[in-house]
């Protein structure tokens, strides 16, 4: 997320913290700026855990399993 935007959530919620009430206008940006921020931190959360390996003291590596995966194709 570019830091433009960070520092936009940054100033809105400093605003509504400090007791200025946001205008109607403000607090759709808000929330329109948290649920961007909230899908990208998931999607690179998800990207590093996909890259996560397991390793154990006998030296041998295993990727993590997606639970996701494995429920579904139970069903």
């Amino acid at each position: 997320m570019e830091q433009k935007k960070l520092d936009r959530i940054n100033e809105l919620a400093r605003k509504k913290k400090s007791g200025i009430p946001l205008t109607e206008e403000e607090r759709k940006e808000q929330a329109a700026l948290r649920e961007e921020y909230i899908l990208e931190f998931r999607a690179s959360f998800r990207a590093q855990l996909d890259n996560t390996v397991v390793r154990y003291p006998d030296g041998s590596e295993e990727k993590l399993a997606d639970k996701n995966k494995n429920k579904s194709e139970d069903q």
